[in-house]
């Protein structure tokens, strides 16, 4: 695997436009501590853009204020909205092993306890209450979204790459 491989990076915030007109950007953290954020420069874009330094400013409503290297102009910045920022791996902290990093959950298969498939994970979610897994499966109409929480997925095995879950009844329509 190469440095450069999406598997050694891990998004750790998303752009949100241009804050003001002089080039600060509003930065969405997804880092358990927002502002280490900075700390894990250099940050990249899904097309390879990098950024070798973060600086934080300030805060408002959900979001961090920062000035980015390259980005002067509120047109640079409003041209970045929406774009995830990812971080080499080797730069974050390793995990408790209750814990995983969303990158490491997509492309898991999800069994019931019963052992039969219920989906592969396609993304992870977090609305406000709860992470939640968007499980997708060859057939359905649309993806379902799986509470992640010890309860309901009691078992995440990263090496053998699935994950046990006890879903609520119902909430699979084949199940």
């Amino acid at each position: 695997m190469t440095a450069n491989s999406p598997t050694d990076r891990v998004v750790v915030g998303a752009f949100g436009g241009a804050f003001g007109v002089h080039g600060e950007t509003r930065l969405k953290s997804f880092c358990a501590d927002p502002l280490a954020i900075a700390d894990y420069a250099p940050l990249y874009t899904e097309d390879g853009r990098s950024f070798p330094t973060i600086v934080l400013t300030g805060q408002t409503g959900n979001a961090l204020v920062a000035r980015v290297h390259g980005v002067v102009t509120k047109e640079d910045a409003d041209a970045l909205k929406g774009q995830n920022l990812f971080a080499d791996r080797d730069r974050l902290p390793s995990l408790p092993d209750d814990e995983f990093y969303h990158a490491d959950l997509i492309g898991l298969e999800v069994f019931d306890a019963g052992g039969a498939l219920l989906g592969t994970v396609k993304a992870v979610q977090n609305h406000g209450a709860t992470d939640l897994l968007e499980i997708y499966k060859a057939g359905y109409k649309s993806t379902v979204l799986l509470p992640f929480t010890l309860q309901i997925v009691p078992t995440v095995d990263l090496t053998a790459g699935r994950i046990i879950a006890d879903p609520p009844e119902g909430l699979f329509p084949d199940a």
